[in-house]
């Protein structure tokens, strides 16, 4: 994960002026992997094996030669999958990304009591880097001020950074974003600071 001490320390202050201001416990997750996709490689052995099986039934008559070429072929896209993200996230369908984040992005809520504010006001921020994925998870106490379309409008403004690689700055537009809103929505601050921890980062899966 490429994110250097300043990087997190502006999260961390970033989160905390946000609680300040608005009285709501955020905390700003970073998570390299959410789920260890096992069918990656596999997706990938298979797909490059068959189209190096169809190119050397056209252009190379020796059968076992042939055999060889489309069986390595196949074992270097699956270890590329290791060690390329890039590469590896064209065999990862959307579906299965957005609920593994969500499902890691719930588990993580429970895992560190984000609930356990006084009026339920927690909020968790998580973006899943490998899968360029973010969740947005308010408490209940939230639930009737904030709506689901205004979160993804928040996820929508942290999409160009994370594309481009730039995790902190996401997370930092998400977190102006998500203040602005809050703010907008009348929550103030003067609270105490219920969860200290405002930025956890995790490898994950």
């Amino acid at each position: 994960m490429d994110l250097s001490e300043n990087d997190r320390q502006s999260i961390k202050e970033r989160a905390a002026r946000l609680e300040a201001r608005s009285g709501v416990q955020v905390v700003a997750a970073l998570v390299d992997k959410c789920d260890a996709y096992p069918e990656i490689p596999w997706k990938a052995f298979a797909l490059f094996s068959a189209l190096a099986f169809l190119a050397t039934m056209l252009w190379q008559p020796d059968a076992v030669l042939g055999g060889l070429t489309f069986l390595g072929c196949g074992a270097a896209a699956a270890l590329t999958t290791v060690f390329l993200p890039a590469f590896a996230r064209l065999f990862l369908q959307a579906g299965r990304r957005d609920a593994e984040v969500r499902q890691y992005a719930e588990s993580f809520f429970l895992r560190y009591a984000l609930f356990d504010t006084r009026g339920r006001c927690g909020i968790l921020v998580l973006v899943g880097l490998f899968e360029r994925s973010v969740v947005i998870l308010p408490d209940r106490g939230l639930h009737e001020r904030i709506g689901a379309a205004e979160l993804e409008s928040i996820i929508s403004s942290m999409k160009p950074a994370l594309a481009d690689g730039r995790h902190a700055a996401a997370m930092l537009d998400g977190l102006n974003a998500l203040e602005a809103l809050l703010v907008a929505r009348g929550f103030a601050g003067g609270g105490s600071d219920e969860i200290v921890q405002e930025l956890i980062v995790e490898k994950g899966a």
